[in-house]
């Protein structure tokens, strides 16, 4: 045969092994895209506030929709897509929201600014004990207490990062990821650019999940900074004839620096929470005690990541910790009622360091009643009413929504 031949059945068996591969992955692709699934969500709420100062009392009527896709795998590998909108419904716009710029300084604040935007877009990478994505994406890490989406809120939190977990086994997974840009709850003007490293380990052994964690932050804006915490926790549960108990701690460090030369500050805090709950005939009792501390009444222990509203009441006094610090100490109740979900919740709160004038921060009362409809409807109906003493003012809030997810 001569080497015209030999070249001519080289190129033919070539060009048909890159044909096969072709076709295999067109079919791929085809079979990724036959696969994937999209949905919609819609959330109306109307949320009122009112505090005993010199703001407009606020009332809001706010649509929330978020539209996404996501598409089969291919060889591991597959893209999700969403986009968020929030609209303001039958010109109920009486608040402000200082950070997007809208009404600022002339009513209570409601933090839900019109907005459009894409909130998820990444591509994920998925195999039997491992996941990564790079892309635009929500992360949350247990409670959420450092690590959030705030979904509460009608534009939720997501971050531009990448990330990756791996389960070493059944009971031991790493997570890390490299945040490159903070999307705030605030809409796109008042997103962050950032250098922020999360680690965080978890253990599940049979008296109960341990974590170990690391949350480097710090805010690109050219000027020196850094937020690091280091912390470890402890949850669990146990069964008994008649009483079902949960309890577990948290410990966690915290170092701030900012600045630089003369004008640098440099803090240092702890935090530490411990809870106890039971569980009888349907009715949860639970108290916990959370401690977000302060270095000398200077600076307090801060969380910047984390769905704030969940924790230390919902008329959101706190979501910047005082430089006093804050204690926390909550009794709750919950239970089933009518198909729906109840709890009623009351906080007493007062300072880790006083200071002059500032020691007993107030207290809080919080009642929320939750119901879904045919597996597709939601309704809430929520409301916190926070007692001011040495910090802020009197305050009141109420929420009444309702949703559906397609």
């Amino acid at each position: 045969m001569n080497t015209f031949h030999k070249m001519s059945l080289k190129f033919l068996a070539a060009s048909v092994l890159a044909s096969l591969a072709g076709t295999a992955f067109a079919d791929s692709i085809h079979d990724a895209l036959s696969n994937s699934t999209a949905y919609a969500d819609f959330n109306l709420r109307m949320e009122t506030a009112d505090q005993d100062n010199a703001l407009k009392d606020a009332s809001a009527l706010t649509l929330r929709t978020w539209i996404g896709f996501s598409t089969g795998s291919v060889n591991g590998f597959s893209f999700t897509a969403e986009v968020e909108d929030s609209r303001i419904v039958m010109g109920q716009d009486e608040f402000s929201v200082g950070p997007a710029g809208f009404n600022p300084g002339e009513y209570s604040v409601i933090a839900d600014p019109e907005t459009t935007e894409l909130d998820q877009a990444y591509i994920q990478y998925k195999s039997d004990n491992f996941t990564g994505r790079l892309g635009r994406q929500v992360i949350t890490l247990e409670d959420h207490r450092f690590v959030g989406h705030v979904a509460w809120r009608q534009d939720k939190q997501t971050f531009d990062a990448v990330s990756a977990k791996y389960a070493f086994s059944k009971d031991v997974e790493v997570f890390y990821s490299y945040l490159y840009k903070r999307n705030r709850i605030f809409a796109e003007a008042a997103d962050l650019d950032s250098k922020d490293h999360i680690v965080h380990a978890t253990y599940k052994s049979p008296i109960g999940k341990f974590a170990a964690y690391a949350y480097l932050l710090e805010v690109d804006n050219d000027t020196p900074n850094a937020l690091d915490t280091y912390g470890v926790s402890f949850d669990g549960k146990m069964k008994g004839d008649s009483i079902n108990w949960a309890y577990g701690a948290e410990f966690a460090t915290q170092s701030s620096e900012s600045g630089s030369g003369e004008t640098a500050t440099d803090f240092d805090a702890s935090y530490f929470n411990a809870y106890v709950g039971a569980t009888i005939s349907g009715i949860t009792a639970k108290v916990d005690y959370e401690v977000l501390g302060s270095d000398d009444g200077l600076y307090g222990f801060a969380t910047p990541l984390a769905t704030l509203h969940k924790f230390n009441g919902w008329t959101d006094q706190f979501l910047t910790t005082p430089a006093q610090g804050l204690r926390d100490l909550k009794f709750s109740l919950s239970g089933k009622l009518a198909g729906g979900k109840w709890i009623v919740a009351y906080h007493d709160f007062s300072a880790d360091e006083s200071t002059p004038g500032v020691d007993d921060l107030g207290s809080e009362i919080n009642l929320q009643y939750t119901k879904k409809f045919d597996g597709k409807y939601r309704f809430g109906i929520k409301y916190g009413t926070y007692d001011a003493d040495d910090f802020k003012v009197d305050t009141n809030r109420f929420w009444m929504w309702v949703g559906t997810r397609f």
